[in-house]
């Protein structure tokens, strides 16, 4: 009768373990049937009971079905894990016969594009670059630059307002000031790139934001002569050697006296087109021996000291230098317009 149960558990063991399909099952089969509380297990205590005689032959009975169910379950076990291997494989590789994803590569924007451009020239020349922050007091922007309360020069240079004392600036000169103001009385030779802010209204060649690269030159004995030579070197650099420069009187509060400088047109080569309205020129930058007011607020003697500036509209680089009709491109953010300059 013992023999027969056992033979009969050892048969139900094996068929279970030809059912599982999981390591999971495995171990839950073996923790069932061949612990030490198991049924199996529970033949070994009837041992005792029986006569000296079956008791050898029962005994190795159980120790034969025991190694056989052990078998079996390492062999399934092995079997069970190549299958659950292939298929987590299979699941997971990579398919190289699939084409490779394609990754688009961004393009830099055509404002950062000319700044870069018009930065690497001027460090050429022996410049370094100041900065500043965008949100400005009102006596760096506009005071230590010989703007008065009243003055009317402020009317076309109204910004925004943080409060009375503080506003977004109109332009980088703020960054002159200050590097004046903390370098003061040494030679100072920097530009200072940014972008500024003005109310205006806002259509193909106006805007409420723009960007500035202003240069600033102060030494003992500076000369009208070097304002004029380091313009034309930056505007053969940026528009071609054949590019001709030209000034014009003009007024500005921090410099004294002032000059509008254009640059013979890059279309027509000075002959006259309809982008520069015929007359072969394009204006381009502001420019003016510093005002010996602005040198005495940055903490230079003026009797002694002497210096330049100039300040170029950036924007106003980038339409002329791509043919770009419309300033509202530059901020208007479409993907299709920032990818053709790759």
């Amino acid at each position: 009768m013992l023999i027969d149960n056992i033979k009969a558990l050892h048969d139900l063991i094996v068929a279970e373990i030809n059912n599982a399909r999981t390591i999971k099952n495995l171990d839950d089969l073996k923790a069932k049937y061949l612990s030490k509380k198991s049924e199996f297990n529970s033949f070994l205590k009837m041992l005792g009971t029986l006569s000296p005689e079956e008791r050898p032959k029962v005994g190795a009975l159980i120790n034969e079905a025991r190694n056989d169910i052990d078998r079996i379950l390492s062999e399934t076990f092995d079997k069970i894990q190549q299958v659950e291997f292939n298929t987590k494989f299979e699941s997971e590789k990579i398919d190289i016969t699939l084409k490779g994803r394609k990754y688009n590569i961004g393009s830099k924007h055509p404002i950062r594009i000319v700044f870069n451009e018009i930065e690497e020239i001027f460090l050429n020349m022996g410049f370094s670059i100041a900065e500043g922050p965008e949100v400005e007091t009102d006596f760096n922007n506009f005071t230590s630059m010989n703007f008065l309360d009243d003055h009317p020069a402020r009317d076309s240079q109204d910004t925004f307002y943080v409060n009375s004392e503080t506003l977004f600036r109109t332009h980088t000169s703020p960054v002159q000031a200050r590097a004046m103001q903390q370098n003061a009385p040494n030679p100072l030779k920097i530009i200072c790139p940014g972008r500024v802010f003005r109310r205006d209204d806002i259509d193909a060649t106006h805007s409420v934001q723009f960007h500035q690269i202003e240069g600033l030159f102060i030494d003992k004995n500076v000369r009208f002569s070097d304002l004029i030579g380091v313009l034309e070197i930056f505007m053969k650099r940026m528009f071609g050697e054949s590019t001709k420069i030209r000034l014009r009187p003009s007024f500005f509060p921090f410099t004294e006296p002032s000059a509008e400088v254009d640059c013979s047109c890059i279309f027509c080569k000075g002959k006259g087109c309809s982008f520069c309205k015929h007359s072969g020129w394009i204006e381009i930058l502001g420019s003016g021996a510093v005002h010996p007011n602005v040198l005495k607020m940055g903490g230079y003697d003026p009797e002694i000291y002497s210096g330049w500036a100039f300040g170029i509209g950036v924007d106003r680089v980038v339409l002329l230098k791509y043919g770009i009709s419309d300033i509202r491109l530059l901020t208007d953010n479409d993907v299709r317009f920032i990818e053709q300059f790759k």
